[in-house]
C-alpha cells in the first residue's frame, strides 16, 4: 500500500487489486473486431520499440508527428523481448495472458509504480528528456500542486499532519536521480483520483496518442493510448493500450481480447465501451494531458 497520508482520502487513489474488475457488462455496442487478411502478422518478434514491433493492421498508416512529440516518444518506448514476463517491483512475475508485450523502463523497488504512477511517469519523462521542466507538475489528492521545476531547484516537501508545504533543504540538480525521487513523491500521494481532475476531457472520436482512459475513486484504473493507426481510405481509426498496475509492476501494452489473433490493435469506433483484460472503460472516461 502506499504511505499513509491525507488521512483515508489516500485509500482512494489506488489502481484495484483484484484479478480484474468488470464494470461494464453488456457486450452491446462494444470495441469490435474488423476483419483483417489472412496474411497479416500483427507483431513483428524482432521488434525493439512499440513502433517496430507492431504493425498497423492491413491498409492501415501509422499516425506520425515531430519526433520531439509525446506521440513520437510513446510510439519509441522501448521493449523487452518478445514473450518477457512483466515483472513487479519486488521480483516476482505476473501472467502474460492480459499483455503483448513489456516496455523496458526501470521501476524502483517500491510498491509505488501503479496505473496513474506509469501514466504520469510517461508524461514527465517525457517533459523531462526534452528540457521542458516547467510542464512538469502533478496534484496529490488533497489538491497541493507540486511542481518539478521547484524541486529542481532543491526544495522539498514538508508533511506536517494534513498541511504540505516547501522547504529548501536540497542542491540544485536536473539529474535523473533528482528527478526519479520527484516522481516517487508524485507516486506516493497522487493517484487516479487526482489525476483525473487535473486532465480535461476529450471527445472519443477524437482520440490522440497520449490521451488517457481514466477513472478516478477507489477502486480506479488508468491507461495510455500509445500509438495510433489510421485508414487513408475508410478513415478508421486503432490504437494500442498500455497499463501499469497493482502491485507495483512494469508497463504492458495490453492485448484486446475481442480481436483474437490480430490483438492488440484497439477500434475506435462509435460504441460506448472500450473492454480491456483488467479493466471496462466508458468512451466518456477519455481524457488529455493539458500542455
Amino acid at each position: 500500500m502506499k504511505p499513509a497520508l491525507f488521512l483515508s482520502i489516500l485509500f482512494l487513489i489506488s489502481c484495484s487489486n483484484s484479478e480484474s474488475q468488470s464494470m461494464i457488462t453488456t457486450n452491446e455496442n462494444v470495441v469490435s473486431a474488423e476483419v483483417l487478411d489472412n496474411e497479416y502478422q500483427p507483431i513483428n518478434e524482432n521488434g525493439r520499440t512499440i513502433a517496430e514491433r507492431f504493425n498497423p493492421p492491413s491498409g492501415f498508416e501509422r499516425v506520425k508527428e515531430g519526433d520531439n512529440s509525446f506521440t513520437s516518444y510513446l510510439q519509441n518506448l522501448p521493449l523487452k523481448p518478445h514473450n518477457t514476463v512483466v515483472q513487479y517491483y519486488d521480483g516476482g512475475f505476473k501472467s502474460a495472458d492480459v499483455y503483448d508485450a513489456v516496455v523496458d523502463l526501470e521501476i524502483g523497488d517500491r510498491d509505488l509504480h501503479q496505473c496513474a504512477d506509469a501514466v504520469m511517469r510517461l508524461r514527465a519523462e517525457y517533459l523531462w528528456k526534452n528540457k521542458q521542466y516547467d510542464k512538469i507538475h502533478f496534484n496529490f489528492t488533497n489538491g497541493f500542486r507540486v511542481d518539478y521545476s521547484k524541486w529542481r531547484e532543491g526544495y522539498r516537501i514538508k508533511v506536517r499532519g494534513n498541511n504540505v508545504g516547501w522547504v529548501k533543504s536540497a542542491q540544485p540538480s536536473d539529474s535523473y536521480k533528482t528527478f526519479w525521487k520527484y516522481m516517487e513523491i508524485i507516486f506516493s500521494y497522487a493517484g487516479t483520483l487526482s489525476l483525473e481532475k487535473e486532465l480535461k476531457p476529450v471527445e472519443y472520436s477524437k482520440m490522440k496518442v497520449g490521451d488517457v482512459l481514466i477513472q478516478g475513486g477507489s477502486p480506479g484504473h488508468a491507461i495510455i493510448v500509445v500509438d495510433m493507426a489510421v485508414n487513408p481510405d475508410s478513415g478508421k481509426k486503432v490504437y494500442l493500450l498500455a497499463q501499469s498496475y497493482m502491485p507495483a509492476q512494469e508497463i504492458q501494452i495490453l492485448k484486446n481480447e475481442n480481436r483474437g489473433a490480430n490483438s492488440p490493435w484497439y477500434e475506435l469506433n462509435d460504441s460506448y465501451a472500450v473492454l480491456t483484460p483488467e479493466w471496462d472503460f466508458y468512451t466518456t472516461d477519455l481524457k488529455r494531458f493539458v500542455d
